[in-house]
């Protein structure tokens, strides 16, 4: 899968998510496990920081981009790849919006259709847990407290996340498919509650792009 693809496949459910998106119930070794994810599910409306994002295979870096992105609970998003080349995924509450640069194509999609039970929406989905995935504890290494995520459906598309907290906030997530490639998202200069432009999840089509509506 080229990395277009893989921007959009994975970014597109880092948008607000359902509360059914989530954890089952929580035993003793899972609440402890959680804490970290709770905690920034519970604490965080907003927030805004910059991503780089690699694909590895068989460990080497494959591909990778970079941007930046901002969130605010419920349903409004907005991730900007910048390089290396320029796309801009954004949901207004209602709608999602994926812009790519260099086709000159706008991709619209219902926010709800949009959402599933992908990765990145365990990170950056509802605040409250329900019955998606079972989580465990991994040994702390890199400075960070890590959280295993195992998808309790066979049916994602991968087969665990890592989640790596430090100080409260997300650092690293990955993301491991059958195929023994692994998505890397490192999250830097995370900002809880930012001010946000009043723009910032508001998209206008730019004049002459093809609009494909799904």
């Amino acid at each position: 899968m080229r990395l277009r693809a893989v921007v959009f496949a994975v970014s597109v459910a880092i948008v607000a998510a359902p509360a059914w998106l989530a954890v089952g119930p929580a035993s003793a070794q899972v609440a402890a496990a959680s804490d970290p994810l709770r905690e920034f599910l519970s604490s965080t409306r907003s927030a805004s920081g910059a991503f780089t994002q690699q694909v590895l295979r068989d460990g080497r870096v494959v591909e990778s981009s970079r941007g930046r992105f901002v969130f605010e609970r419920p349903g409004r998003f907005r991730w900007e790849v910048v390089e290396p080349f320029e796309q801009l995924l954004v949901a207004d509450g209602e709608q999602l919006y994926f812009y790519d640069k260099d086709l000159n194509q706008v991709t619209v999609r219902s926010l709800r259709d949009a959402l599933a039970s992908t990765p990145a929406a365990i990170l950056f989905g509802s605040s409250e847990l329900g019955d998606g995935f079972t989580l465990r504890v991994l040994p702390e290494h890199d400075g960070l407290a890590w959280i295993e995520a195992l998808p309790r459906s066979a049916e994602t598309g991968y087969q665990r996340i890592e989640l790596g907290f430090r100080d409260g906030l997300p650092a690293v997530m990955q993301v491991h498919d059958a195929f023994g490639r692994v998505v890397r998202f490192d999250f830097h200069e995370v900002v809880r509650d930012p001010r946000t432009a009043a723009d910032a999840f508001r998209f206008e089509s730019p004049p002459g792009a093809d609009v494909v509506r799904q």
